[in-house]
């Protein structure tokens, strides 16, 4: 999904998936304000001597709006991939825009020309709706080809790159100063967890559907809880439960030391987040961890995946740590955002 985004211009591609939507859902809506005037049914082919074919209103109106979308989309995505010629995708959004309006000014110049007819046979293509709209149409399409810039446009994902890409080039330390990883349980903790919620929950569903959903609601709660996001850098540890729910924010002024480990999580009150006494964990399994000590004499133990991580995690907590107290306090890694 990611190489696809890049290979196109998000802008554009935003656009030529949503006009076409916007324009339909207009046709339709304007549609339905003329229906009750309308024979029944329409007609969609005309001759010099009036309608030669007909189908029912709704038909017209859905094979309208679905020409509108298949059309706009067809032709304005041409414009949307950065790989091809500037010249090309700014005609082809041109003519896509053209297009959209075109399709559906000749639609209503349709059901226009038979408004407050009693027999559709007798209707005529409105042509003051037709001429005018189109010309709008061509107007605008013209001006869309002209105004629309289909060069790569500087963003500010492109600011904060240049931003990280001068710190690190003022300090070379800089990215050997920063880890981020993710920490998870064993899988065979997950397929038990999902074992003991799911079959119990199909039992369940069949005589309180309600309450089986709630059991396999808790389940992947939990299973999410026994994974962490832990960031290490120069303004010190950061770890995230589940990905998203922040439980320890430790400046790198407030750590003394910091070391790898082999820890059992019951010495720490088990899995997951543990708070209590002087002590704060957030382990996954029984295994390596980064064990921390703070300057106001309590300990955190973090699980740091293999030994390698944690090895590396306590590495860089000491060395950002002994910065910390060289310069006074903690200090924030410039041009770094937090992911």
């Amino acid at each position: 999904m990611r190489k696809f985004l890049d290979s196109v211009d998000a802008k554009a591609l935003r656009f030529a998936v949503g006009f076409p939507v916007v324009v339909a859902t207009a046709f339709v809506i304007s549609a339905s304000f003329l229906r009750r005037g309308l024979p029944e049914p329409v007609a969609v082919r005309w001759t010099d001597d009036g309608g030669a074919a007909f189908a029912p209103f709704g038909a017209y109106v859905g094979a309208g709006a679905g020409m509108i979308l298949l059309f706009g989309w067809l032709v304005l995505y041409q414009a949307v991939p950065l790989g091809r010629p500037v010249l090309m995708r700014r005609i082809m959004m041109g003519a896509g825009l053209f297009l959209t309006l075109f399709i559906t000014t000749a639609l209503g110049a349709g059901l226009v020309g038979q408004a407050g007819l009693a027999d559709a046979r007798e209707s005529h293509v409105d042509l003051t709706v037709l001429a005018l709209g189109s010309g709008a149409a061509l107007a605008l399409g013209v001006t869309m080809g002209f105004v629309y810039k289909a060069d790569q446009q500087w963003s500010p994902d492109d600011d904060r790159a240049l931003q990280a890409a001068i710190a690190n080039e003022l300090d070379p330390d800089l990215t050997r100063d920063s880890i981020r990883l993710w920490v998870h349980a064993r899988s065979s903790v997950f397929i038990m967890i999902a074992i003991a919620s799911l079959f119990p929950a199909a039992l369940i569903a069949i005589a309180v559907p309600w309450l089986g959903v709630l059991l396999v609601a808790a389940a992947f709660f939990g299973a999410a809880f026994l994974c962490a996001r832990v960031k290490a850098d120069r303004a010190g540890l950061k770890v995230l439960l589940a990905g998203v729910v922040p439980v320890m924010d430790i400046p790198a002024g407030s750590i003394s030391k910091a070391s790898a480990a082999e820890v059992r999580a019951a010495d720490y009150g088990g899995w997951g987040y543990r708070n209590h006494g002087g002590t704060a964990a957030m382990l996954v399994s029984s295994g390596p961890a980064v064990v921390v000590s703070k300057t106001d004499g309590r300990r955190l133990a973090v699980s740091g995946g293999s030994q390698d991580s944690a090895a590396r995690l306590a590495e860089v907590l000491t060395r950002v740590a002994d910065r910390a107290h060289r310069d006074g306090g903690p200090a924030q890694q410039p041009g770094q955002a937090d992911s």
